[in-house]
């Protein structure tokens, strides 16, 4: 796991580099803003225009070593300097004289506005003004050249923080923020990238690895963390040579409705593609013979309604049950719902209809058998909790909201986000805005109940759940265009997802 640390958790990870490393703090900033130049310089055209930003503190020292580092490497650099105060922060005055030393790159004070060059749209513009220490809004000339920059059309590169952005506080609505188009973060990503209302401020972004000392890569307590591939891929397990479909669960599905058959069929599939033994759908008479067609591989039970669920079937020959894709909300399929909280003897896969149940009877959230996974999107999320104004709240609502009934929620979206009864969050990087459509969210819902049915715990199958059903929709993305995806293809990817972490 990549942990998504607090500020003030950083600072204390470059301090305890320099002490126990042991190394200079200039010789740390040297360090960094190369291997940030190595990064930046593999996607830079020949003699690339570079027009660098710099405000007095750190960030600005990172500025500077990279704009002498351009130099070097054959761009055309200006440098364009805002100083804060009298002087800067030692790294940063110890790396002014060294790019003073070389007279090929120009360096520009600005001490008000008409102090503002002129930016080429052609030239790619460094914001290296404020960083990741911002304590306060931007305000001043500051605001004023960060206003300068988003209107110059040219290409955005902010190092470590676009300058404006507080990395683990939400902003406020008039802040003034640099908007990147790129941002290369050091060491490890910060809060505030994972959030929507920050998107066209960080862009998109990287993390460099500075070398922070390997001490301060272990846990620590930390509450949030962003999921790597190798955290999916050692959990996986190999299949026996000698297994047999009885080794791999038993899934119970509560899903459809006569007009949402599809529903059912979707989640249906992606159980069955996720690895589940057997497959038992239980579905009215009216979506009986879509499942049929489109998945023989199922068993099915009919409820005695033609229409929507209102029967429970026996619950105990399972080793793993879901509800909600299609169901509807009607009484009698809510009624259901209740005798299956009341009923169930281990944790529960709860999607789509199944939720907007909850919503309108949050006295059952305190029911919910321990450890189930709740799968809403932000809307449904909303509607279980209440609004909020910006992610930072919203995540820690979320956290509350796993803490109090024992349940893990997969809020679905950019970065889903994983939250548990333990208290930490997990963000997922997989997936694309081409799942942003009809279906998805049942095909997940299946994924997670074959994985259930298999003897993953709820907390695995949640975090290999997600991984694999964004990995399968980015390859679903790459094969047919994001506009084009249906929620089926995501299905038709997941053996190619599954055979990517296991080779």
């Amino acid at each position: 796991m990549l942990k998504i640390p607090e500020i003030a958790f950083i600072r204390e990870a470059d301090a305890y580099t320099i002490a126990h490393e042991p190394i200079a703090s200039i010789d740390l900033m040297e360090r960094a803003a190369t291997a940030l130049f190595h990064r930046m310089v593999a996607r830079l055209k020949p003699f690339q225009k570079v027009d660098v930003f710099c405000g007095s503190g750190n960030n600005g020292g990172d500025g500077l070593v990279l704009a002498r580092l351009l130099q070097k490497g054959g761009f055309s650099v200006r440098v364009f300097l805002l100083m804060f105060s009298e002087k800067g922060s030692p790294d940063f005055e110890t790396n002014l004289q060294r790019l003073h030393s070389l007279s090929a790159i120009e360096v520009h004070e600005m001490k008000n506005a008409t102090d503002f060059p002129a930016i080429l749209t052609e030239t790619l513009v460094v914001d290296a003004l404020l960083g990741s220490g911002l304590n306060k809004p931007a305000a001043g000339i500051v605001a004023e050249l960060i206003g300068h920059l988003n209107s110059s059309g040219a290409l955005i590169v902010a190092v470590d923080v676009p300058s404006g952005l507080f990395a683990d506080q939400p902003l406020g609505a008039k802040d003034a923020v640099v908007k990147a188009d790129f941002t290369y973060t050091f060491e490890w990503p910060k809060q505030a990238f994972f959030f929507p209302e920050n998107e066209f401020f960080v862009g998109n972004w990287e993390v460099v690895p500075i070398g922070l000392h390997s001490t301060m890569h272990h846990d620590n307590g930390h509450r949030s963390f962003l999921v790597e591939k190798n955290d999916i891929v050692t959990q996986l397990r190999p299949r026996p040579r000698f297994a047999h479909k009885g080794n791999f669960g038993h899934a119970l599905l509560l899903a459809g409705a006569s007009d949402k058959a599809g529903a059912a069929v979707l989640a249906a599939k992606a159980c069955m593609r996720s690895g589940t033994g057997l497959l038992h759908v239980h579905l009215p008479e009216k979506a009986v013979l879509p499942m049929q067609i489109h998945l023989p591989e199922a068993m099915i039970s009919v409820d005695v309604n033609a229409d929507t669920i209102e029967k429970l079937p026996d619950l105990q020959p399972y080793s793993a049950i879901a509800m909600g894709p299609g169901v509807g909300t009607s009484q009698a399929t809510a009624s259901v719902l209740k005798l299956l909280i009341q009923n169930a003897d281990r944790p529960l896969v709860l999607d789509a209809d199944a939720l907007n149940i909850l919503s309108e009877n949050k006295t059952w959230l305190s029911f919910l058998p321990k450890e189930s996974i709740l799968t809403p999107h932000p809307k449904e999320f909303e509607r279980l909790v209440g609004k909020w104004s910006n992610g930072f709240e919203r995540l820690e609502t979320q956290r509350e909201f796993s803490r109090r009934f024992g349940v893990y929620v997969l809020l679905k979206g950019a970065f889903t986000t994983l939250s548990t009864p333990g208290g930490p969050v997990f963000f997922n990087p997989t997936g694309n805005p081409g799942m942003a459509t009809a279906g998805s969210g049942d095909v997940l819902c299946g994924v997670l109940l074959g994985l259930m049915s298999q003897g993953y715990s709820p907390f695995h199958a949640a975090l290999i759940g997600v991984y694999l059903h964004g990995l399968a929709g980015d390859m679903a993305a790459k094969a047919w265009g994001m506009e084009a995806m249906l929620a089926s293809d995501i299905i038709e990817k997941m053996g190619e997802a599954f055979a990517s972490l296991q080779n």
